[in-house]
């Protein structure tokens, strides 16, 4: 667990940042590296011929799900890069970009079917369970050839760790992030709050104050079944003390004063009118939406929604503060964690996958990839991109890869809370009382049942 101290000092200086940032912020973002410029001679060096001669020939076509991200200048250079890939190889690809909040909808369905891609992007957690699944093939060596040219920071070994899954590594990352706090200093400002909120409570007071719909509302955090609401649920549960699991990780503890404290919190700011209307079923860009459309006054987000700002609204880009996610009454909790590129077992193309992988790998690659991206570095030889110091979320992205708490701190991070994240059933829980009209005993109660179901099955 990292200091209160030490986050504060780096929001301040993300603070300052923010001001020499949207200065210099142009309109539209620098142009990536043109294909075949300095990623030329890792292709190159991946497989040792310029043409990839050494290589098998591909079974059909070779096939990539890539993760959609919310910001269309990095999906698309992630599928030129591996349509750049394909023509040096002599590969046939076919790149299909999915939104994230479907994929283990998608994947659930295609190994069903027997259609699995030949390589994808997903979530580490998810990556996890694929893995204890039989899913997905083993990368401990590769995990090590690429982090011998690229250094893998602290948290991508935390991320892979072969203790957890198996005794093996089953996954290539190439980001670690989190959610950085982004409020309306022109709404706040006015009501009197000038500085960011030290706690979830006095978020909360500094919503109430701003809270003026329809124009504005004072959270704009999802409450629906997507990733960025276990950040709103899970996250700030766990800062009021609340637990998914014991310390073992093998009983789950929802049914908690805790919990109750938190629910109560949260509920009665639904109640109050606080969250924009649909909250409890938006998809993942609905705090986007919300946020750049001038009816939020507070957001998580990684860094889609300042990159839209910086190059399409540069005016809400000035009206914008930046800060760590605040404390409960008992943590403070700035969650990061990785996305991973794995290769499932029944891929046809194996080897050609494992090269892809190295290929994308290439620092010239991912430090122009992380300009138009909302991650932050996975590895030492991608820290110095440029855009880690140019812009304050990308700076605070840093920060997190480097100083974040990982995973499911406070609790064990193991299949089990995955699985439990996966279901999203923090989020469920809230629905059932602000949505369903159950009482908050009855919602604990269910979600603890459901929780100790899915825990059960890993003893």
């Amino acid at each position: 667990m990292r200091s209160s101290v030490r986050l504060r000092r780096v929001w301040f200086v993300f603070a300052a940042l923010l001001i020499l940032a949207m200065v210099a912020a142009c309109q539209t973002p620098a142009p990536a590296a043109p294909a075949g410029d300095a990623t030329a001679p890792a292709a190159e060096e991946a497989d040792g011929s310029a043409d990839g001669s050494s290589l098998p020939a591909a079974d059909g076509t070779f096939t990539y799900w890539g993760g959609l991200i919310f910001s269309e200048a990095a999906n698309q250079m992630l599928v030129d890069r591996i349509e750049q890939w394909g023509e040096e190889r002599g590969v046939n690809v076919d790149v299909v970009m999915i939104n994230q909040n479907e994929t283990v909808q998608r994947v659930s369905a295609a190994i069903e079917a027997g259609t699995m891609p030949d390589a994808l992007d997903v979530g580490r957690g998810f990556m996890d369970l694929l893995a204890l699944q039989g899913q997905l093939e083993v990368m401990d060596d590769l995990y090590e050839e690429i982090g011998a040219e690229v250094g893998w920071l602290p948290a991508s070994d935390l991320a892979t760790n072969p203790d957890r899954v198996n005794g093996h590594r089953y996954g290539i990352p190439f980001s670690l992030g989190g959610n950085v706090l982004y409020r309306r200093a022109d709404v706040l400002e006015p009501v009197g709050f000038a500085e960011a909120p030290e706690t979830w409570m006095e978020l909360a007071d500094m919503a109430r104050a701003a809270n003026n719909p329809p124009v504005v509302y004072g959270m704009g955090f999802a409450l629906s079944n997507v990733g960025d609401a276990n950040t709103t649920t899970t996250t700030i549960l766990q800062s009021f003390g609340g637990r998914i699991a014991d310390d073992e990780g093998v009983n789950c503890t929802i049914d908690s004063p805790e919990t109750r404290t938190y629910l109560e919190w949260v509920t009665t700011a639904f109640a109050d009118g606080l969250f924009p209307p649909g909250v409890t079923t938006w998809d993942g860009a609905g705090d986007n939406v919300a946020y750049q459309s001038g009816n939020a006054a507070f957001i998580f987000n990684p860094g889609s929604v300042y990159l839209y700002m910086r190059d399409n609204d540069p005016e809400l880009g000035d009206a914008t503060r930046y800060s760590a996610l605040p404390a409960g009454p008992v943590l403070r909790i700035s969650p990061v964690d990785a996305n991973v590129r794995v290769i499932p077992t029944n891929s046809n193309n194996k080897e050609l996958a494992r090269d892809l992988l190295k290929y994308l790998a290439d620092p010239e690659f991912m430090k122009e990839y992380y300009y138009n991206a909302i991650y932050g570095p996975a590895a030492e030889a991608y820290q110095d991109a440029p855009i880690f110091s140019e812009s304050p979320v990308h700076e605070g992205l840093l920060d997190l890869a480097l100083n974040g708490t990982f995973g499911a701190f406070p609790d064990v991070d193991n299949p089990a809370f995955a699985e439990y994240q996966t279901n999203f059933l923090t989020p469920r829980m809230v629905q059932r009382v602000v949505v369903d009209d159950v009482s908050l005993d009855d919602a604990i109660a269910e979600t603890q049942a459901a929780c100790q179901a899915i825990y059960d099955k890993y003893k």
